[in-house]
């Protein structure tokens, strides 16, 4: 997993249609294979939690009559500081049951990334039996998210997936995009999972861009857009980690192998 502290902030107009105006219809012809999708989701570290063993822990999905439905569900967080202030509440409760209390004992937070997560829904998707994903967003971004959209004059109360922030210039405009800090020519947009860094390049941008804004788009909006759509420009798109999710990305060993959330769960009865 690579670390995107090598991007900088060098800003140029990328022309541009806003990404949420994009979800309608299929076009067969893709832009992006789901190998590139896969790689470009690579870029964000999630968290699980499991077992030593890497097996996540996970509750059976029921029916609406209470009757087990088949498959079952596990969390993933987009904060491994919340992922371990979970595993600590349970090994913290003290259950009554002994195994209950020896499967609590050996649970841990597990990093994946993302286009891990990925790859396993597409490859179960018409299994019945598989395991689904329950993503956890960070709060303070889901409460960021919701603030810019309400100044924007839409009616929210809750967001169901993962929020994502991009820079744009106007409204009606394109998106800003960032060149590395290596050189070269290629253009990159990002998609900022933390608002404080699109607020950083918003800065940057609002001096020559009077109008420019930050638009609220989700996880899953952005990944059928780029199943869906074949627009060139979305190649450019990139997934930008948050502060916390950066810091953790420096410290991983080049080499470690990430577990594989097909096995089979552990569950949390």
């Amino acid at each position: 997993m690579k670390s995107l502290v090598r991007w900088g902030a060098t800003l140029s107009l990328v022309g541009g249609t806003v990404l949420t105006t994009l979800t309608g219809g299929i076009i067969p012809a893709l832009a992006i294979s789901e190998t590139e999708i896969t790689q470009k989701l690579n870029e964000v570290p999630v968290f699980l939690v499991t077992n030593k063993e890497g097996v996540p822990l996970s509750r059976p999905l029921e029916s609406k009559k209470g009757q087990a439905a088949g498959g079952a569900v596990t969390g993933v967080y987009m904060s491994q500081q919340e992922a371990k202030a979970f595993v600590q509440q349970l090994q913290q409760s003290k259950p009554k049951d002994p195994k209950k209390a020896q499967m609590f004992r050996s649970l841990q937070v597990t990093p994946v990334p993302l286009g891990l997560i990925y790859k396993q829904l597409q490859d179960t998707k018409s299994k019945p039996n598989r395991l689904l994903f329950a993503f956890k967003p960070v709060e303070r971004e889901v409460q960021g998210a919701m603030k810019l959209l309400r100044a924007n004059g839409q009616k929210v109360d809750q967001i169901r997936s993962v929020p994502l922030f991009l820079v744009r210039f106007a409204q009606d405009k394109g998106y800003v995009s960032i060149k590395p800090k290596t050189g070269g020519t290629e253009e990159f947009i990002p998609l900022f999972l933390s608002k404080k860094d699109a607020e950083g390049l918003l800065q940057q941008v609002k001096p020559k861009y009077p109008k420019a804004d930050i638009h609220v788009v989700d996880v899953d909006n952005v990944i059928k857009t780029l199943q869906d759509k074949d627009d060139k420009w979305l190649k450019q798109v990139v997934f930008w980690p948050s502060p916390e999710a950066r810091q953790f990305i420096q410290k991983l060993p080049q080499n470690k192998k990430a577990p594989n959330p097909a096995a089979a769960p552990a569950k949390k009865k």
